[in-house]
């Protein structure tokens, strides 16, 4: 009889358990899925130099003393670009000139290590990335205003 209540008494703890855990997970749910909601996009990292090289070297079949050659150029521009992000004395306009400037020296850099064949297919990446992102701005951008 003693151990009848005990297995019942076990048996009701823990279906209360089970319902409570339930209702927590559903709230943590709920909740998540409000911050996700109202969170500001995810911060990315910063691109790793010597994966950037290594893809490079990949994309263009490129020797392992033009990948090393490559990689300071490319934790240079990563550097330079930081600073102009974090730099609260610019207007936008002037972060963006000064961005274009520090890509394109670093291209330039980078196409002085390559050779002619590897600098038309790093001139096409380049131009993919460019369609490739402006896609993005344009589907990013919102509709336009239907003329009154």
């Amino acid at each position: 009889m003693r151990t009848r209540k005990i297995a019942v008494f076990l048996l009701g703890l823990g279906l209360s358990a089970g319902l409570a855990i339930g209702q927590d997970s559903g709230q943590a749910q709920n909740d998540s899925a409000t911050a996700a909601q109202s969170a500001p996009p995810a911060q990315r990292r910063p691109p790793d130099p010597a994966r950037q090289a290594r893809r490079l070297g990949k994309q263009l079949g490129l020797s392992p003393d033009q990948m090393s050659q490559i990689e300071p150029f490319l934790a240079d521009r990563q550097q330079q670009l930081q600073n102009v992000r974090t730099d609260p004395t610019l207007a936008p306009r002037q972060r963006r000139a000064k961005m274009r400037s520090i890509m394109r020296k670093s291209n330039k850099k980078i196409e002085s290590v390559l050779s002619g064949n590897q600098k038309q297919q790093y001139e096409q990446l380049l131009q993919a990335r460019r369609a490739a992102r402006h896609q993005r701005m344009q589907r990013q951008a919102p509709p336009p205003e239907p003329a009154p």
